[in-house]
């Protein structure tokens, strides 16, 4: 341990990134992430195995009296007999296939993925060397993370990678507050070590301060991911943002973006809750989205599933346009969206799940050019629906008109995307009001043509104070529609 943890000083020592927010603030987030604007996160791991209530099943099946606790002995029996660590045998993935994963992510039209290399739980989806309790030394007995990266690299997706460990300090502390399997001795590399205390969950900074030797181990699992496998993107979720981790982050982040630098690549951190310095790494809204366009790049994450980003049996999904209006509204804010399938413990992709994500698909294959590669505009949005700003905003679908429309511009060319297409077929855009003493348009450039992508339809449009007024009879849809507006 002691030698790599040189290696990570003697990089961060002959890179242009040193471990400072000074010098971290130096960094720029590469354009292949701007452009892509649409990438799938992928929660699969042990806890896919009971599929009970969400990821979080490891933690919950040892607090007393909770849904998962008396679920976990109705079914499996008493924790001192059988404990988390007993579903990693059942956790075989004996129908995974990481080319059936990629095509459908391709044909999803996804530019990035994000697999958990590791959550709360502690069980790693990748080779590793700093514990045993991994899914090439047990259960799968495949290194999943490594097979997922070669097939997106394959087939011009960007490979990427999650952490959660950092929360797994307490994560699987109740165990020990009962008769479970959860009990000493627990050494580093151990599946439950540390299993602290976890103190009022509400407040962050009540609960015990990682020590010095936790805080390496998660160190050098991270840089260990980064070596290993190169990852274009490298997302942390919560509890990162604990003052214990701060020194442990600029190392991570001078070690990452060296690192990046030395193989001729610019990679991403995505963060939450200010874990780090503004400008330093990516802002990542979890659940959630911004109420209006922002100056600097931003992400959201969220689920196909309301209630868990695992797969579980009882999964409420979202409606695929609603997931289709959220990513245009993202991505006229100057985001991208990060949206997360949970494949079953067997490795095959729910029905539902592989169901929104080829709606998806098809409505990029028509209307991607309005989201690829796109600028914000001078103005993002129109209309009387109002967006819930923040995290877990998301429980609770919009209800959209046909005067909400989103714009992104490309070259010559604005798109106005309608969220909700009326019946009657008739749009008028405000913001491409005609100019005149009493109307202040936000638009003074001239209108060459309109199109509706998508469909052959030639569409009558004129322009007023009132707005341009577009008018059309054969068009159809419970998805956005897309105008390509060619200006001058």
């Amino acid at each position: 341990m002691k030698s790599y943890l040189e290696q990570i000083d003697h990089v961060i020592d002959g890179g242009p990134y040193k471990d400072t927010w000074e010098s971290l603030g130096q960094y720029q987030v590469p354009e292949w992430y701007k452009n892509s604007k649409f990438g799938i996160f992928v929660h699969w791991g042990v806890y896919s195995v009971p599929a009970f209530g969400n990821e979080w099943y490891p933690r919950n099946m040892y607090i007393q009296g909770s849904p998962e606790y008396q679920h976990h002995i109705q079914t499996y029996g008493e924790h001192a007999k059988f404990g988390y660590k007993d579903f990693i045998p059942l956790f075989t993935a004996e129908q995974f296939s990481p080319d059936e994963w990629a095509d459908l992510f391709h044909a999803a039209g996804a530019r990035y993925v994000v697999p958990v290399a590791e959550h709360h739980d502690g069980f790693q989806m990748y080779r590793s060397q700093l514990s045993l309790y991994n899914a090439y030394d047990m259960g799968p007995k495949r290194d999943i993370l490594g097979e997922l990266s070669r097939a997106f690299q394959k087939r011009g997706i960007m490979h990427c990678a999650s952490s959660h460990r950092a929360a797994h300090w307490f994560f699987m502390g109740h165990g020990r507050l009962f008769d479970s399997d959860i009990k000493e001795p627990l050494v580093r590399g151990d599946l439950y070590w540390p299993a602290q205390p976890e103190g009022d969950f509400q407040d962050l900074f009540s609960k015990p301060k990682p020590d010095q030797g936790y805080l390496e181990d998660w160190l050098l699992r991270c840089c260990e991911i980064v070596d290993r496998y190169r990852p274009k993107l490298f997302y942390f979720d919560w509890w990162i943002h604990h003052h214990a981790f701060k020194p442990y982050l600029k190392k991570f982040a001078a070690y990452y973006y060296n690192r990046m630098v030395e193989w001729g690549e610019v990679g991403v951190i995505t963060y939450k809750h200010d874990a780090f310095v503004f400008g330093t790494a990516v802002v990542d809204v979890e659940r959630g989205q911004f109420a209006d366009a922002k100056p600097y790049f931003w992400q959201t994450d969220t689920a196909v599933a309301k209630n868990s980003w695992c797969y579980t049996k009882d999964n409420v999904y979202k409606a695929s346009e609603q997931i289709i209006c959220d990513l245009v509204d993202i991505v006229s804010k100057n985001g991208t969206l990060l949206l997360n399938v949970g494949p079953k413990a067997d490795g095959t992709i729910p029905a539902k799940d592989r169901a929104i994500l080829l709606d998806i698909g098809a409505w990029l294959k028509i209307n991607g050019e309005a989201i690829y590669d796109s600028k914000v505009w001078r103005v993002s949005q129109e209309g009387p629906t109002e967006i819930p700003e923040g995290q877990f905003t998301d429980h609770e679908d919009k209800t959209f008109t046909s005067e909400d429309i989103r714009f992104t511009v490309k070259g010559s060319h604005l798109y106005a995307t309608v969220l909700k297409y009326p019946q009657d077929g008739i749009i008028t855009i405000k913001s491409l009001a005609a100019r005149d003493a009493a109307s202040k348009p936000h638009f003074h450039g001239i209108i060459r043509d309109v199109k509706a992508l998508g469909f052959s339809e030639e569409i009558r449009w004129k322009r007023s104070p009132l707005g341009l007024e577009i008018c059309t009879e054969t068009i159809h849809s419970k998805y956005p529609v897309v105008f390509k507006i060619r200006i001058d």
